[in-house]
């Protein structure tokens, strides 16, 4: 969902006008001024959700770096919806939810794939619009069970994003399903692939498939947030007399970098903008190359009368 277009406002707009935005369009496609109305129910939701995003920080923040497309893919209907109270929000305004008006809301975390609340009439208790009336409500299909399974990436996935075939085992047998992976994903974070879940039992919408993501570990490098570590072991000697070392990045690129005389151990040396993305279409970070003095386990007799002279001379 385009959720600025949806409340009618600009990307750079102020909470305060996103808030009144909302104000507007939920006085005009509120339940209790729309009864009977499934094109306005529709609506309402439709702007609800919208400021369910807008109206918090960090759902705002993830929304517009990744995108409409990324975001449904991060955030179910019922994450979009935790902590969001439509009913108190509605008090404030001063109609609807359990106050001026007589519909209260309920959010439906089956919500029949898009409607992810109910509308109740205080009065009676009953849902609205879904087909209740003097004879009692008439059942709504429900949505079949969502789903959740393990995937697997490596760290070049992250790196280029891109898309992973998948097959998944069904009562029909095996499913093949192509899965965007948005760059810079990490290990936990979940893929939402509407409609790809279970069937529903008696003819409403399929549920959906979550993904859970796991990045394999990497021979070379080990990763923190959008940074990468790589170690590089050095003799003793080139540690106290300087060298230099070669490191290959994840996208196959060879830098030589300069290690001073005297490195300490576990000194970092930084390679610039060749980490990970922070997002789609975020900044990379960069590679640490964490140094490392090789100790021999063993000396030959030269070597040791050799280190033995260093030390009288207080190495």
């Amino acid at each position: 969902m385009e959720y600025y277009k949806i409340l009618g406002v600009d990307k750079a707009a102020s909470a305060a006008e996103i808030k009144k935005a909302y104000r507007k369009l939920a006085q005009k496609y509120h339940p209790d001024k729309n009864p009977d109305n499934k094109e306005a129910e529709a609506k309402f939701k439709e702007i609800s959700e919208a400021y369910a995003v807008l109206s918090d920080e960090k759902k705002r923040q993830e929304y517009d770096t990744y995108g409409s497309a990324g975001f449904q893919q991060r955030y179910s209907q019922e994450d979009i919806f935790r902590n969001f109270d439509l009913n108190d929000i509605l008090n404030q305004f001063g109609f609807g939810g359990g106050g001026g008006g007589r519909t209260t809301f309920r959010f439906n975390s089956q919500g029949g794939g898009g409607n992810p609340f109910d509308f109740f009439n205080q009065a009676g208790g009953g849902p609205q619009g879904g087909g209740c009336g003097g004879g009692g409500c008439r059942p709504q299909p429900t949505k079949g069970q969502d789903q959740t399974y393990e995937m697997s990436i490596t760290l070049e996935d992250v790196l280029h994003g891109g898309e992973k075939n998948i097959s998944l085992r069904r009562d029909s047998g095996t499913q093949n399903i192509a899965v965007k992976i948005p760059k810079g994903i990490e290990s936990g974070k979940r893929l939402r692939l509407s409609g790809k879940g279970a069937p529903s039992p008696d003819g409403g919408p399929p549920g959906d498939l979550y993904l859970k993501v796991t990045v394999q570990p990497h021979d070379s490098f080990t990763r923190d947030g959008d940074n990468l570590i790589v170690e590089k072991r050095i003799p003793f000697t080139q540690a106290c007399l300087g060298t230099t070392v070669e490191v290959t990045s994840l996208d196959g690129r060879t830098f030589k970098l300069k290690v001073p005389a005297g490195v300490q151990q576990e000194a970092k040396l930084r390679i610039k903008g060749h980490g990970l993305p922070s997002g789609p279409i975020g900044e990379r970070g960069d590679i640490y190359v964490k140094i490392l003095a090789k100790v021999p386990r063993q000396l030959s007799q030269e070597q040791q009368e050799a280190l033995q002279k260093l030390a009288e001379l207080g190495l």
